[in-house]
Order: structure tokens, then sequence, then C-alpha cells
């Protein structure tokens, strides 16, 4: 039988960028962005909901994410966001220094 291990808890400074990649791929709800995170992670990532509309206010107030409302698949109405041209810019910035930390930390971790 299979240990369950309980989803990890986001670094600082991580759901913005998470959320700026989901949305790189398209318009989509908040429900839709935590979804995605979690199928992308295989589970290993939940984003509480607070946080999640937290970070998504707050890219909106720094003009990286619009927001319009719409009909969501199930017919109920919800707020869609999607990526603003500043926001794709600030997620190449912040996927490029993403990269350079976990290679950072890796050589770190790795035996000598």
């Amino acid at each position: 039988m299979g240990t369950r291990r309980s989803p990890l808890g986001l670094l600082q400074g991580t759901l913005d960028v998470l959320i700026l990649k989901a949305l790189s791929l398209g318009p989509n709800h908040g429900y839709g962005v935590s979804l995605w995170i979690r199928q992308r992670t295989d589970g290993e990532l939940l984003v509480e909901d607070a946080a999640l509309y937290q970070a998504l206010h707050r890219l909106e107030r720094q003009r990286q994410i619009d927001s319009e409302w719409g009909l969501s698949e199930n017919n109920r109405r919800a707020k869609f966001y999607e990526l603003t041209p500043g926001g794709r810019k600030h997620l190449r910035a912040a996927t490029s220094q993403w990269r350079r930390y976990a290679t950072a930390v890796f050589k770190v971790l790795e035996p000598a």
C-alpha cells in the first residue's frame, strides 16, 4: 500500500508566477487556475482559495492580468482572468529567476 503524502505548502512568491503561467495558456476563472495548478503538479501543490483570490486581485492591481465577467463551463457567472503584455513580460523574467534559483538549490543538495 502506498503512503499518502500531504500537499506541499507554497514558497513565498511562488503563487504569482504559477497563476501567470496558468493564464499564459488562455483566459480562465479562479477555480480553473487552481485546478490547473493541482493537476499540473499531480496534486503536490494545493492553492488555498483566499490566497488565490488575494493573488489574482494583486496581479490585477499591478496590471499583469485583466478580468471580465463571463459564464463558466457549467453556465455560472464567473470572473475570467487574462494575461496582459506586461504580465507576459513579468512571467518570462520570473521563470528565468526561478530556473536560476532551482539550479542553485539543486547544486547545494546534490552529493559533493
